[in-house]
């Protein structure tokens, strides 16, 4: 029986191992209460709905949908839920994006027991939790240049592009040449620190730059 004050975890991995061995290390901590397992992205935003956890552990690369999307559809379907991501990789981009998408921390699987429930718990609270070499590039961002805002006819595209439009129907829609679409969408990758149209909208939609359903 979880008790009522228990943080309540939902984890997404497609490992089975590493669910199995998630699901012991977490029972040896008081105050802790696995609620749910998910083996994908998509399945993890469906279980997250359902059972509404304080804290979801997600992994980045699953198949479905990545870790990324499926934080950035329960951050902002589901304020009241955190999501802690738990992965081994460490680039750069692939720390951004997640961030970008919400997530509340950034641990990598060699963190140590008692250093993840620790972790748990303070997402728990809505505090930022991460791997010292994951704080480090975070700071470095953080003295770098603000980013600089969109346009209002990047918005434009990267709107449509978030609907899925591919680029010979933005420039129809927008009265425009593909290579135009490709210019805005390059710069809209520069601004936002990222890489793709994917990236992009998923940061965008983290921002609050852009909502879903408009």
């Amino acid at each position: 029986m979880t008790a009522p004050d228990a943080v309540r975890v939902l984890v997404a991995d497609d490992h089975l191992v590493v669910r199995v061995g998630l699901r012991a290390l977490l029972g040896l901590h008081d105050g802790i209460a696995l609620v749910g397992e998910a083996g994908d992205g998509a399945e993890a935003v469906t279980l997250a709905r359902e059972l509404r956890p304080d804290v979801v552990l997600m992994d980045l690369v699953m198949p479905v949908e990545d870790g990324v999307r499926a934080t950035a559809r329960i951050r902002a379907e589901l304020p009241g839920t955190n999501v802690l991501v738990l992965t081994t990789y460490d680039t750069d981009a692939d720390i951004f994006r997640a961030l970008a998408a919400g997530a509340v921390g950034y641990l990598l699987k060699d963190v140590g027991g008692a250093d993840l429930a620790a972790a748990i718990r303070a997402a728990a609270r809505g505090e930022s939790v991460l791997t010292p070499s994951v704080a480090a590039r975070v700071v470095g961002r953080m003295r770098a240049p603000a980013e600089e805002a969109l346009s209002a006819r990047e918005l434009d595209v990267l709107g449509l592009a978030a609907e899925g439009a591919a680029n010979r129907e933005i420039a129809r829609a927008l009265h425009i040449s593909e290579a135009t679409v490709k210019t805005h969408l390059l710069r809209v990758y520069a601004k936002l620190g990222v890489n793709d149209r994917t990236a992009a909208v998923t940061a965008a939609l983290a921002k609050g730059i852009l909502r879903l359903g408009g």
